[in-house]
């Protein structure tokens, strides 16, 4: 049977070729081009198409380096089928250190997007009407916010068999239950029958090489399952199958002490932390009221009451 062509913005990338592409998004005040850079990498022998992308909030740093490891050591390179690869979906925030675009939208809620709408929708039309037709499968890296520290993980809705398979290819230390949210890129990935994981780990704007790591190795074992490459690193890890989660938030306003990082397994009543006044008078105990994995911890030190401190993943 003849392939399909394969044509990224007018380019048709033949099999046993790796290219680089430059999708035209908008022209800024000073009449500088913004340009979306797409990596495309075939093997010879079809097969399907994995997209990698990450930087879909500027600040979250680690999915941008993930993506570079990969491209770099040229492991990203299948034997079988295609890899597209975007390193920085969000260009904006990226050159601004910043999670949202300059009109202060969030990309990842502007999904499937608009030609001629804000900036946020014009990228996210751009991936939808220029990638998404090719992609079969796809992971979409991401970092916990400002000061929150999300332990490696996949994101996916388990009621989905094709995700859940994924995941397993994946294995990162957690695979956690995670429905989709409206006009997310996910949420519009699978209204156009594609299926694509999001991965988390570490925190925006600080590398942490564990989270990167596991990332990277994830992806291998990724495209190992997905027949795109022969060998993949082994996995040295259980992995935890999480069905809820919730978030643990603080009752008192004060600095937040925690005594517990990412990872670790919390029993029911169990004392993760103190919040303290300022001036050394006053210490209240935080507990949870039930066990669990911390998936995610705030080390923001000063919290007002309400605030969110450790995200809680639960295995039933």
């Amino acid at each position: 049977m003849k392939e399909k062509p394969f044509t990224i913005n007018g380019e048709t990338i033949p099999l046993g070729s790796s290219v680089q592409i430059h999708l035209r998004i908008a022209r800024l005040p000073t009449h500088t081009n913004i340009d979306l850079p797409v990596y495309v990498f075939r093997a010879k022998e079809p097969g399907p198409t994995l997209l990698l992308t990450a930087g879909m909030h500027g600040d979250e740093t680690n999915g941008i380096e993930i993506v570079r490891q990969l491209i770099s050591s040229k492991k990203i390179m299948p034997e079988r089928g295609s890899v597209i690869a975007i390193p920085i979906v969000n260009i904006y925030g990226f050159l601004q250190h910043a999670r949202y675009l300059p009109d202060g939208k969030d990309l990842n809620r502007s999904f499937p997007g608009h030609k001629s709408g804000s900036l946020a929708k014009r990228v996210a039309w751009a991936v939808m009407n220029d990638i998404m037709p090719l992609v079969d499968y796809g992971v979409d890296f991401h970092t916990g916010g400002a000061n929150v520290s999300n332990y490696p993980q996949i994101r996916c809705e388990f009621k989905y068999t094709t995700n859940r398979k994924l995941a397993a290819f994946f294995n990162a230390p957690f695979t956690l239950n995670s429905t989709m949210i409206e006009k997310s890129f996910r949420k519009a990935a699978h209204k156009a029958g594609k299926n694509i994981l999001v991965y988390e780990g570490g925190e925006s704007m600080r590398f942490d090489d564990f989270a990167i790591r596991e990332a990277i190795d994830g992806t291998l074992r990724l495209m190992k399952g997905l027949e795109m490459r022969s060998t993949a690193p082994e996995y040295l890890r259980q992995n935890l199958v999480l069905r809820k989660s919730k978030w643990i938030r603080a009752r008192y306003s004060g600095l937040f002490h925690p005594f517990v990082k990412p990872g670790d397994k919390i029993r029911r009543n169990q004392e993760i932390g103190t919040i303290t006044d300022p001036y050394g008078e006053t210490t209240y105990k935080v507990k949870v009221s039930e066990g669990g994995y911390v998936i995610g911890l705030n080390y923001t030190p000063v919290l007002n009451a309400g605030d969110a401190i450790l995200h809680l993943g639960k295995e039933h």
